[in-house]
């Protein structure tokens, strides 16, 4: 069995993590943490230029990807087969089109909005995926819950 846990490299991180290594644990799954980093920006021409962009954007996806793979081998550490994807473009879509690529059986991915409000303000990304997905979703709130 295969899961992929969407990881904001925020807030929610730290629940969704939890969350993902719990139930790959029961279930002996492959466990996939899966970052989707901002698209390429559509225009470039601001000073200093845009080899000086490229550059901070290279250091920040680098940044991104060694926080991913730390995640990835604290799991491995852990017993949890897990493998770290950095991957790139409109946060939803991507994060779909990797589940189909990736054949995993269901998503697990956080939420911002705490209690009552959860209910009104699901963010839009889950909502995104939430009303797309064929597979199931397992929304993580934004609590501090004990670690399993």
């Amino acid at each position: 069995m295969k899961l992929l846990a969407a990881l904001d490299l925020a807030g929610t991180t730290p629940a969704v993590l939890r969350e993902a290594r719990i139930w790959a644990q029961r279930l002996s799954a492959t466990l996939y943490l899966v970052h989707v980093a901002e698209p390429d920006p559509d225009f470039i021409g601001y000073e200093p230029g845009p080899e000086t962009v490229r550059d901070a954007i290279a250091r920040k996806f680098h940044r991104e990807h060694q926080q991913l793979e730390a995640y990835a081998r604290d799991l491995r550490e852990a017993g949890v087969d897990a493998t770290a994807l950095l991957v790139q473009g409109a946060t939803a879509e991507t994060l779909l089109r990797e589940a189909d690529r990736l054949g995993v059986a269901a998503l697990l991915m956080g939420t911002r909005a705490p209690g009552a409000l959860r209910e009104l303000f699901v963010g839009s990304t889950s909502k995104g995926v939430l009303h797309s997905s064929t597979r199931p979703v397992l929304l993580v709130p934004p609590r501090d819950a004990p670690t399993a």
